[in-house]
């Protein structure tokens, strides 16, 4: 008879999780079955945050293919019994501080965790995009999946094209936010998002907003994101960010979208080489183009 050989990880909030077995049923938060799939692993079920609703958020789910796989629910409306109707062997989330489970109420992160192994990978500001990406790369490796062959040497090309893009003469502003309305906008502060910090690495030269206010978002009206004068946008596409339709009665919105270029960004992308490859790519692209007409 065939042993079954027990499966551990040392997750990010610094617990060992086990199994019995390696976990083929995985149930994770969006952002996390996004990575999965681009490893390989088809999650059974997916859940969101307290800034999502009934329905998953598209801009969150990568190359999902959402209509196929049940959303479980997000936020306090999401009971452990509906994640456990799923019957999984492993629950995948992220965390941003290294202790709490992001997307799950602390309540229903315990009872989960009564019932099914549960683990995490941190995303926050102490660690480099690099490194999330290679934590991800370790769990799914742990469940017996990788990359395609070539991601790799395909992110290593992306990488270098960045460079080369942000190497001339003319170097572009680019702003991150995240639209609250008409009235303010959440400035990104570039240190404390792993995208972020990388393509500064790259080159990429990302405006810093005034000091002050919260530590991943400066909120500002819209008159100070218009005072930075940004050649390149990168304007949050989640949705619990406005759209820009709902920005044009503002003036200074209006004078930074007829003066910038605006690039989708996802502050919960996945982390993988595919997904990384694409946002170089396209930062790339958009910074060789604002540089050329300058």
């Amino acid at each position: 008879m065939e042993r079954k050989t027990p499966w551990e990880f040392s997750d990010d909030r610094g617990r060992l999780v086990v199994a019995g077995s390696r976990p083929l049923r995985i149930v994770a938060y969006i952002q996390a079955g996004a990575t999965m799939w681009d490893h390989g692993i088809r999650p059974v079920g997916l859940f969101g945050s307290q800034h999502d609703g009934a329905a998953p958020d598209p801009a969150k789910s990568g190359e999902l293919p959402l209509p196929e796989i049940p959303y479980l629910g997000s936020g306090a409306a999401l009971h452990p019994d509906s994640l456990l109707e799923a019957e999984p062997d492993l629950v995948v989330a992220v965390t941003y501080d290294g202790e709490q489970v992001y997307g799950l109420e602390q309540k229903t992160a315990v009872e989960l965790e009564a019932h099914v192994p549960l683990a995490t990978v941190a995303v926050g500001p102490g660690r480099s995009l690099a490194e999330v990406r290679e934590r991800f790369a370790a769990l799914a490796g742990s469940l017996g999946r990788g990359e395609p062959l070539g991601a790799a040497r395909e992110l290593d090309a992306a990488e270098d094209a960045l460079r080369q893009a942000t190497g001339g003469a003319v170097r572009p502003r680019v702003l991150a936010l995240s639209p609250a309305g008409p009235e303010r906008v959440h400035l990104a502060r570039p240190s404390s998002w792993p995208d972020l910090r990388a393509l500064t690495e790259h080159g990429v030269g990302l405006l810093e907003p005034s000091a002050g206010g919260g530590v991943n978002w400066s909120t500002v009206g819209w008159a100070e994101a218009a005072e930075l004068a940004p050649d390149i946008v990168l304007m949050d596409v989640r949705a619990n960010a406005a759209r820009p339709e709902e920005l044009r009665a503002d003036e200074h919105w209006r004078a930074i979208e007829a003066g910038a270029r605006l690039l989708p960004w996802n502050p919960e992308a996945p982390c993988s080489r595919r997904a990384h490859t694409r946002f170089f790519t396209l930062v790339a692209d958009t910074v060789r183009e604002a540089a050329a007409h300058g």
